[in-house]
């Protein structure tokens, strides 16, 4: 005798909700077991690092799990108020009260320079340098008050600058890290030369062009940073259900309720930024990308640097880098 009724509809219903759960559950528990988790307990002590977007998300966490192992943290966040709400938390849960705030805006050169200019006025050395903010938009489009693209600006020329205005204080600290946290899909879109403030495209798409041109970013930065003992890896944190979804709009926000089942946490996330940024296992290592910490292949279109060295020259232009600037 059949263990269903298979003449009744419940039945049949009951098995295929049974069965989907089941599968589901099994999809989780690979993501889990197979998640990547930095497993040193290196000690930070003595080491300064900056971590853009500190405010929340896998930032947060990068930022809590450095405090703890006795790291200076800087965060560099736009929004002060989540910002310090942020930093008092950090320090009551980690027991270090050197984590400080400072303002940063990624979409305006302006404030770039400003924070980079309050960085070298302060610190002495900058061991890490963490490029984690991000931003997501699906269809509105917006510019910087630099009239470019806002999804271009604060992902990729944001960063572009800074990591030009404190290269020097990080060769001087050398042994330092800079890392760039790029995403899987980068692989959805690539970036267009001829159009490089895309002020016409679909915001939802120039989210992925901008982890493009994060990777193309660390690799020519690598050639460039060669022998000066400054390392750079770019990675992929996974998926994660943080505040970069924030700006899908309804009705897209109903199929991400089920999806985000399968996101890794935000502390899960932060976990190949914080292998890049303090393992011992990446030492000398430059130019790669991580994922669940661990080297990982590349597209071969994303490995073409004569690319990434337009991109590089372009850039440099966009943001206006001067006789005065550092050079890379």
């Amino acid at each position: 005798m059949s263990l269903l009724d298979w003449d009744s509809p419940l039945s049949i219903v009951a098995f295929a909700v049974t069965t989907v759960a089941v599968l589901l559950s099994l999809v989780k528990y690979y993501l889990y077991v197979t998640c990547g988790k930095l497993t040193t307990s290196r000690n930070m002590e003595g080491k300064t690092v900056i971590i853009t977007g500190a405010n929340s998300g896998i930032g947060k966490e990068t930022a809590r799990d450095l405090a703890k192992r006795g790291a200076r943290v800087i965060m560099a966040c736009r929004n002060m108020e989540t910002a310090k709400e942020a930093q008092d938390e950090i320090v009551k849960d980690s027991g270090n009260e050197a984590v400080f705030v400072k303002k940063l805006d990624l979409s305006s050169q302006a404030s770039v320079r400003e924070f980079a200019a309050e960085v070298l006025k302060t610190e002495n050395k900058l061991d890490v340098l963490i490029h984690n903010a991000g931003f997501a938009q699906t269809f509105k489009k917006t510019k910087s008050v630099d009239g470019i693209e806002f999804t271009m600006a604060t992902n990729h020329y944001g960063p572009f600058l800074l990591t030009h205005l404190l290269i020097d204080l990080l060769k001087k600290s050398a042994p330092s890290r800079i890392v760039v946290v790029a995403s899987e899909l980068y692989r959805f879109a690539s970036v267009d030369l001829n159009n490089l403030n895309p002020l016409t495209s679909i915001p939802a798409m120039l989210y992925y062009v901008s982890k493009s041109a994060n990777i193309m970013f660390t690799r020519e930065l690598s050639r460039r940073l060669e022998g000066t003992n400054v390392t750079v890896n770019c990675l992929h944190p996974g998926m994660i259900d943080s505040g970069i979804w924030r700006n899908v709009p309804f009705p897209l926000t109903l199929p991400m309720s089920l999806i985000k089942a399968f996101f890794k946490t935000n502390a899960e996330g932060a976990q190949t930024t914080l292998y890049l940024a303090c393992s011992p296992e990446v030492e000398g290592v430059s130019g790669k990308y991580y994922r669940d910490c661990k080297e990982a292949g590349l597209t071969n279109g994303i490995c073409d640097m004569e690319r990434a060295k337009k991109l590089w020259e372009e850039s440099a232009k966009i943001v206006k880098l001067g006789a005065s600037d550092p050079k890379i």
